[in-house]
């Protein structure tokens, strides 16, 4: 059985195909246009999917789509009648509806085919549900509860829940326009960061502040019962909506605080002006009063359904500093958030809600690992690298690991691109720029000459899985970079460069079963070093995480990056 998966018309939009229960393939669609948080249709996504999965248009059983416009109806219609929003917020509602309806042409569009060979059935299904499955029924776990939590999908921000074999229970939901991603996403446009996804800049910001203004948040959000609210006076967005200009794809947010925002934080900063202690200090309340929120809500919901396990899934877990607080502060002990927790894999999470939910099927598939993308042999690099005048040379494999590791241990910044390409926001060592963590003045290094971004944001740690413990505080896999935990007060002069202020570490955990080149490549690197870790970053720069061989050699040209691994070929500039 094929199922394809998509999420389409939102922030990442992307694809993916399952069959048989079975995840093939999950790719977004960012990635292919270069535009960072596509929100198009995937079509692209659309037909590498059924290229991996060696299937026409005729073959797909199901299309599950991770949006379904009657979903929580009666609310929608009841906060329509009662706050009469503007003219514009209907029409974009509408807007997207009328859109989600036309998904065959569309889909036949994309696998460039007649609608009539698109035979499958078409499921649109509630946002949050396709998030609970995308953590859920892809989780090591039997039984779990689960908290989705995000910014606005169907109506619903927050869905309390658990999970039991193939079967999901709904217990509460927090409805439009009360929203945690919602306060997170108006303070970082009211810090002067404008793009849509600029939450983790505040969040790396955060360290360097101290929550002076958490009284404040306080009176912004607050507990109640079982969930929480915001305090309305201080926005604007169940007036008129949160303007969006999706029509290039990546959606640029406009701000909504009100004016009593402003009355109690002060003027808002513009983007590119001085960034202040106070602006600090207030990305340090706002993380703050995010855990507070997100921990009261795991409480809660332990209340409810009282289970050692967790499944965290929505926008609001990429928030990775406060996932790593989750155990400390709850009584959960084990915590999976999936690879693509926000929007982006709601189009694998819809295919397994009808996989699992709808059809009953028995559950046999665990999200192990992220990679799930294009993979490009020796042969398609050589054929990329033949159009630029560089210094080649192929090596086998254990030479080439010992050349990467001289490198790096020369204070050298190597693109290392191999395998198939990562699922989600987060490069795992297979699409990286990779470096020295011992040298202190490395982050600054990559900052400003590679990435040429702020230099307050920090930089992550890939460390070998059985070394967790030996360098964080908290000894749990980590396979998606999903969570920061502390860094040992011993160890942390050792590893500069991957040490945040605040002495901690969003760290990768990397497995030897998961990806064997990544680990030999950073167990070389323990032995001529005693370090069993590399700092990693994203093959990138200002853009989606590079896809093809020219795109890396392209981003290697840009910038001061001093060398590229393309598979087997170790590349300088003549």
């Amino acid at each position: 059985m094929n199922i394809l998966g998509i999420n389409a018309y939102h922030g990442d939009a992307s694809a993916s195909l399952i069959q048989n229960g079975q995840l093939i393939a999950a790719v977004e669609e960012e990635r292919f246009t270069r535009i960072k948080h596509w929100a198009g249709f995937p079509n692209q996504s659309i037909r590498y999917c059924l290229k991996i999965g060696k299937i026409k248009p005729s073959d797909l059983d199901h299309i599950a789509i991770s949006y379904n416009s009657k979903a929580n109806l009666n609310k929608k219609l009841l906060f329509t009648f009662k706050n009469r929003p503007s003219l514009n917020s209907l029409l974009d509602r509408f807007s997207k509806q009328t859109k989600s309806s036309s998904i065959q042409e569309k889909i036949a569009e994309a696998l460039d085919c007649h609608p009539s060979e698109i035979t499958a059935k078409i499921h649109n299904l509630e946002h949050h549900s396709t998030h609970l499955a995308g953590s859920f029924f892809v989780s090591p776990f039997e039984e779990a509860a689960i908290l989705s939590i995000d910014g606005m999908g169907d109506f619903v921000s927050t869905l309390t829940a658990a999970g039991q074999g193939n079967q999901l229970q709904y217990f509460d939901r927090i409805h439009y326009p009360h929203s945690l991603g919602y306060l997170y996403n108006a303070i970082t446009l009211y810090l002067g960061f404008p793009a849509y996804g600029d939450e983790y800049k505040v969040m790396g910001l955060a360290p360097y502040g101290e929550p002076e203004y958490i009284e404040a948040f306080r009176r912004i959000i607050y507990p109640k019962n079982e969930g929480f609210e915001l305090n309305l006076e201080y926005f604007n967005h169940q007036h008129q909506g949160i303007a969006m200009n999706w029509e290039h794809g990546s959606p640029n947010v406009q701000p909504f605080h009100s004016p009593e925002l402003e009355k109690l934080l002060g003027v808002a900063r513009q983007p590119k002006a001085e960034l202040t202690q106070k602006h600090q200090n207030i990305a340090a309340s706002l993380q703050l009063v995010t855990e507070e929120i997100i921990f009261h809500l795991l409480n809660r919901l332990y209340d409810r359904y009282k289970s050692e396990n967790l499944c965290l899934v929505g926008g609001v877990a990429m928030n990775s500093v406060a996932n790593g607080k989750i155990t400390e502060n709850t009584p959960f002990k084990n915590v999976y958030i999936p690879v693509g927790a926000a929007d982006n894999g709601t189009c694998f999470g819809a295919g397994f809600f009808l996989w699992n939910q709808i059809l009953k099927q028995p559950r046999n598939f665990i999200l192990e690992h992220g990679y799930w993308g294009s993979k490009f042999s020796d042969e398609d690099c050589l054929f990329a690298l033949k159009s630029y005048d560089l210094n080649i040379e192929k090596l086998e494999r254990e030479n080439l690991l010992n050349k990467v590791v001289d490198a790096l241990c020369e204070g050298k910044i190597v693109g290392w691109f191999q395998g198939k390409m990562e699922f989600g926001a987060r490069a795992l060592g297979n699409r990286s720029i990779l470096a020295d963590p011992r040298r202190s003045d490395m982050r600054d290094i990559i900052n400003l000459k590679i990435k040429f971004r702020e230099k307050f944001r920090p930089f992550a740690p890939s460390i070998l899985e059985e070394y967790v413990g030996e360098y964080f505080e908290i000894d749990e896999p980590v396979p998606f970079m999903e969570k920061v935990f502390k860094v040992r007060l011993e160890k942390r002069d050792k590893i500069p460069a991957v040490t945040h202020v605040d002495g901690t570490g969003r760290l990768q955990s990397v497995s030897y079963k998961t990806n064997p080149l990544y680990w030999d490549l950073i167990n070389t690197f323990a032995d001529r070093t005693g370090v069993p870790l590399l700092l990693n970053t994203s093959l990138n720069e200002n853009e989606p995480i590079v896809h093809t061989p020219t795109e890396a050699i392209e981003c290697f040209l840009r910038t001061k990056m001093d060398l590229l691994v393309l598979g087997s070929y170790y590349i300088q500039r003549n």
